[in-house]
């Protein structure tokens, strides 16, 4: 599989965009923004650059659509989308592990060749993914609301920063960095994936809105001396409860529940290094693990999330070694 490459008109020796003669690919992976997709595909597909084409933009119906309109053969086009960004970009941000055990989506046209899905299949397993065959239309739906939403909001908590008083940044943990961490991502980019999937978002920032409106009605009566508004705010806590506990858990499978182990930790090399050590002596897996830091002071906390019946195994060992263990 390859690919990027250009080949020449039918009948001709293949020849990049460059003029260079080069040979067919099996997969051509098209990564451009959701609306360069379709006109890249059709110049692609005129040099006859490969056998099977797909690309990795987190929109799919209007693409797909779009081909169609502009004469694409879409028999040898699979469109999918790996769930697997970060929201740093750039070649610098690239992991070799960054789409294991993650979702990837397919959504194969009705014109679609069957050996041109089983090339993207094929190319989804060589990185280690998980594949998941979707229509175009719900694929957008979905991720409107688990992916381009969420950006949105987690955008507008963070836009309340811009002019937050410094005594409000100085008391900031790590609640605030876990809603706005995703906002930190490229402006452009977002708007060329928002504006390409615009109704479903919409739908559901105006399902958000309502949410937010209620609560912010029931704590202004709330703050009048309301005693009965605090039923609508419990409401919706005991929603968002219920909905975060539906997030799949680790490798794809249901949630779990897990145990945290807080440790004091340092701020210097080889602390989390040491850690994972004494984990790895009294064999206790380490399902996920955050830091928060402490503001003005050269240590943190370490959050280690373990089996339930593990914790106090692992809590004793910390404490033998000398590990401050709250």
């Amino acid at each position: 599989e390859g690919a990027g490459r250009h080949a020449g008109p039918a009948g001709a020796e293949p020849e990049s965009r460059e003029g260079r003669a080069t040979e067919q690919v099996d997969l051509a992976i098209i990564a451009v923004p959701p609306a360069h997709v379709a006109t890249e595909l059709l110049e692609l597909q005129r040099l006859q650059a490969a056998r099977f084409y797909t690309d990795v933009a987190s929109v799919k119906a209007e693409p797909i659509h779009r081909a169609a309109q502009l004469g694409c053969d879409l028999s040898a086009y699979v469109a999918s989308h790996p769930l697997a960004g970060r929201e740093k970009s750039g070649p610098g941000a690239a992991r070799d592990d960054l789409f294991l055990g993650r979702p990837w989506a397919l959504c194969p046209t009705e014109e679609a060749d069957p050996e041109a899905k089983a090339a993207v299949l094929r190319l989804i397993e060589l990185c280690g993914a998980n594949a998941v065959e979707v229509s175009a239309t719900d694929h957008d739906r979905a991720v409107a609301v688990v992916s381009h939403a969420p950006h949105v909001a987690a955008s507008a908590v963070a836009a309340r920063l811009a002019d937050a008083t410094d005594v409000a940044l100085g008391l900031a943990g790590q609640g605030v960095r876990d809603v706005t961490r995703i906002a930190g991502s490229d402006p452009g980019l977002w708007l060329g994936i928002l504006s390409g999937n615009a109704s479903p978002v919409a739908e559901v920032l105006e399902a958000v809105a309502h949410d937010l409106a209620d609560a912010a009605s029931a704590l202004r009566a709330l703050a009048e001396g309301d005693g009965t508004a605090t039923g609508e705010i419990t409401q919706l806590l005991k929603r968002g409860v219920v909905g975060h506990d539906r997030i799949p858990g680790k490798h794809g499978g249901p949630a779990s529940s897990y145990a945290v182990v807080q440790v004091v930790i340092g701020d210097r090399p080889g602390q989390l290094a040491r850690l994972f050590q004494v984990c790895d002596e009294v064999g206790v897996n380490v399902e996920d693990v955050r830091l928060e830091h402490a503001p003005g002071l050269p240590l943190g906390i370490a959050e280690l999330s373990v089996e339930p019946d593990a914790a106090a195994t692992l809590s004793e060992a910390l404490r033998e070694r000398g590990w401050q263990v709250p």
